[in-house]
């Protein structure tokens, strides 16, 4: 009796397999059609507001187009001219000085106050959300906020300094100090968040091994926390310097790329003559000849980055 008992559910039970991978065949068939639905409205939006656009620009960058009115195809001929102008030359330099120090302190101050953070402090959770308010406010209010203080403030405070006696964003040498402090302060909020992402990640019994060794808070920073974080490091270099490259919002709330061009970044630049300049063409080649560079930039990083980056 057993042995026929075990004989029936044997043949149930075999029989089910079928039926069940029958069953997941015909559900999987029936999600497709819901994923295509899904997927599809997405991939179109994102042709037509983004690819598109793109290559009808680099389509543009190739013409004499400027912005209203005939074309005609002039070659290479902007491309070989961006190369000529000073004024194209000297954006750049000022975008990538500018991009340079703005990354180094932003990772620097971030990485600091996220150490901080991360420790056993008071009201640990609230500080967070403090430091993380700049990234959720308007950058162009918070701009005229910061030329105010700039402008009027500072000056009051500082009047035994002759630097800041004036309005330092009048001062065609250091008024893009002024756009870096403010530019640090809102990416550091942002920056913040993804080392003390890094930081949780860290097991403490490495921390309490390393005590008992006799290492210094300095010796296990080095030798512990900045390796083992150091993909972390690699993402906010990476954004970081990507992000200010393009710096624009700043530039237009406190200096508006003066005093005369001595603040003007590329995007600057590209917007003003292609949008109310007449460069239409010559400025879309500028933004590829931008847009390359950015690219070849972020891929050095990545490259020479992750080659130090920790395996854990």
């Amino acid at each position: 009796m057993t042995t026929l008992t075990q004989a029936v559910r044997s043949s149930s039970t075999t029989g089910e397999k079928p039926a069940r991978a029958k069953r997941v065949r015909l559900e999987s068939r029936r999600a497709l059609p819901a994923f295509y639905w899904m997927v599809w409205p997405a991939v179109i939006a994102f042709a037509a507001f983004h690819t598109v656009p793109v290559l009808v620009g680099i389509f543009f960058s190739f013409t004499n187009y400027a912005g209203y009115g005939e074309w005609n195809f002039v070659g290479f001929s902007n491309y070989l001219n961006l190369f000529k102008d000073d004024r194209v030359l000297a954006a750049y330099g000022f975008s990538f000085l500018f991009a340079i120090v703005a990354t180094i302190l932003t990772n620097v101050l971030s990485l600091a106050i996220a150490l901080g953070l991360n420790a056993k402090i008071r009201a640990r959770n609230f500080w967070r959300g403090v430091y993380f308010v700049p990234y959720v406010l308007a950058i162009l209010v918070i701009g005229y906020v910061f030329q105010f203080f700039f402008s009027n403030s500072l000056p009051k405070i500082l009047s035994g300094i002759p630097l800041f006696a004036d309005n330092i964003l009048t001062n065609p040498d250091w008024a893009w100090t002024a756009i870096v402090a403010l530019a640090v302060w809102q990416a550091c909020a942002f920056a913040i968040i993804i080392y003390l992402s890094g930081l949780q990640t860290i097991p403490a019994e490495l921390y309490e091994a390393a005590s008992l060794d006799g290492a210094k808070p300095w010796r296990q920073f080095t030798s512990i926390t900045f390796p083992l974080i150091s993909a972390f490091f690699t993402i906010n270099v990476v954004l970081s310097l990507k992000g200010f490259l393009q710096v624009f919002d700043p530039i237009v709330a406190l200096t508006n790329g003066g005093p005369g061009t001595s603040t003007e970044s590329v995007t600057l630049l590209i917007f003003r003559g292609g949008f109310s300049g007449g460069e239409f063409a010559y400025q879309t080649a500028n933004a590829v000849i931008f847009f390359v560079v950015i690219t070849i930039v972020s891929l050095f990083q990545f490259r020479v980055l992750q080659r130090r980056e920790a395996d854990f």
